[in-house]
């Protein structure tokens, strides 16, 4: 039955997005009951108070792309950035002058952090000189204690900012715009459950005050690294304790939320940004009985569905019908055009191009969507296409890690593939040659989409590169 939503009940809720990291679909136990072997009570428990949808996806197959979308409403191929992720001492990915889903929110009087992993690039400069550092040089390749972080979160929109940049720098522990101090890896899991709900204790004393607290946990991304009291949890090896122990923080995050009474009123989001990395040790783990992208082919950096069809769960207690489900088609980019029509605000000018509010879904209507499909990128750049059922895939193989890659493709590969992912989600049967007017009608949206510089209804945009090449395999 649909749930409706009155000007009161819908006025300016709390907003936690939780993102993980390197996390398969499979890996939530109650997404993947027959073939997940990991539990995750966390995780379990928000599925069954609120609402799952079983066809969303990251906006790519790898981290820095999804989280460009996530804050920006925007696909991360639109920038210079064409493929791969970025490395840190660098100026910051989002353009200084573009609306995030932080500055946004708070404009409508939000309180704003981000608790965790940023990896959207930022420089770091000498506390004496204020000279701009280069990694080069730096012991271990990290920046000092007492760097200052110009072009950090809190140039974006974020009020607070405890975390790290990303894998390779996690022992650099940051906050707000200033490199705090160095410690081990297997210290920031803990650390950033514990700064999570320590904002959330400290929100509490101020109600009346929204707040947006976006958490993207480091874990399960490697280095894997579960702590003492974690080890030997799974039965699966150290992946299947991380998993556990990321679920665990979740689960404190829950538990914070209820112990301030402030679930009632608070919309909770739980994703992550690709699908499940090879250093989780796969092969293993499905020899074991687990399978971290549950029945969908591929995992993190590929163009199929394990690469970026990912868990999205919501919950929000008296407007999402508890232990419900929806299989609506939607993307990480569609947080900002939520949270704008949330909150009954329009999308600033030139903002948000390529997202569509998911909220009509979370009281059972169907989205209202001037988007015609959701393009997926892979590690490597080549592009998807989803409309309806149909996936077409400008790729011969993967287009990431898993075998076959690209240059190892079958000889006399199509130059393409195409799925009906409603008879075929495990991409079992190329249909591109069978459907070439289907796979035509795919590729010349997929082309207005990517020429008009945005994917939704409005004013035509530019992309920041002129030249965005579509058929990395050949044509």
């Amino acid at each position: 039955m649909a749930l409706t939503l009155t000007t009161a009940q819908a006025e300016k809720p709390n907003i936690v997005f939780v993102l993980c990291d390197d996390l398969g679909y499979g890996d939530i136990h109650c997404l993947n009951p027959e073939r997940g072997k990991i539990p995750t009570p966390g995780v379990d428990r928000l599925a069954k108070e609120g609402m799952v949808f079983t066809d969303a996806h990251s906006g790519s197959s790898v981290c820095t792309p999804t989280r460009y979308g996530l804050m920006t409403g925007r696909y991360s191929w639109r920038t210079r950035l064409q493929s791969g992720v970025v490395q840190g001492f660098a100026p910051c990915l989002i353009a200084p002058d573009r609306p995030t889903v932080a500055s946004f929110l708070k404009e409508q009087g939000y309180q704003t952090a981000i608790i965790g992993k940023w990896h959207l690039n930022f420089q770091y400069q000498d506390p004496q000189s204020s000279e701009t550092l280069t990694r080069k040089g730096n012991r271990g390749g990290l920046p000092p204690v007492g760097s200052k972080i110009p072009d950090g979160p809190l140039a974006h929109g974020f009020d607070f900012y405890h975390g790290f940049h990303h894998a390779g720098d996690m022992k650099a522990v940051i906050e707000n715009d200033e490199v705090i101090l160095h410690e081990d890896e297997i210290n920031m899991l803990p650390r950033l459950t514990r700064e999570a709900v320590g904002y959330i204790d400290e929100r509490a004393k101020t109600p009346g005050t929204p707040f947006f607290l976006y958490v993207p946990f480091g874990s399960p991304h490697s280095p894997i690294v579960p702590t003492k009291e974690w080890q030997g949890r799974s039965g699966l090896g150290k992946y299947g304790d991380f998993v556990m122990q990321t679920d665990d923080g979740f689960a404190q995050i829950l538990s914070a939320l209820d112990r301030n009474g402030l679930t009632e009123n608070t919309l909770v989001v739980f994703s992550t940004d690709n699908g499940c990395s090879k250093a989780a040790g796969i092969p293993a783990l499905q020899k074991q009985g687990h399978f971290p992208s549950a029945d969908f082919r591929g995992s993190k950096a590929d163009i199929w569905d394990g690469g970026h069809h990912v868990p999205f769960v919501v919950r929000w207690p008296g407007k999402v019908a508890a232990g419900s489900t929806c299989d609506q088609t939607l993307c990480l980019t569609d947080l900002f055009a939520t949270c704008a029509e949330l909150t009954e605000q329009p999308l600033p000018a030139g903002a948000a191009e390529d997202s569509v509010s998911f909220l009509p879904a979370l009281k059972g209507e169907p989205i209202v969507s001037t988007r015609s499909g959701v393009i997926h990128h892979s590690i490597s750049g080549h592009f998807a296409y989803r409309m309806g059922k149909w996936k077409l895939c400008l790729a011969k193989a993967s287009g990431g890690w898993t075998a076959p890659k690209e240059k190892h493709a079958p000889e006399g590969s199509p130059v393409a593939q195409l799925y009906d992912m409603e008879a075929d989600p495990g991409e079992t049967n190329n249909l591109y040659t069978a459907h070439p007017e289907v796979a035509q009608r795919l590729l010349k949206q997929m082309e207005m989409d990517i020429e008009r510089g945005r994917s939704t209804a409005g004013t035509d945009l530019k992309n920041d590169v002129d030249n965005i090449i579509l058929w990395k395999s050949g044509k």
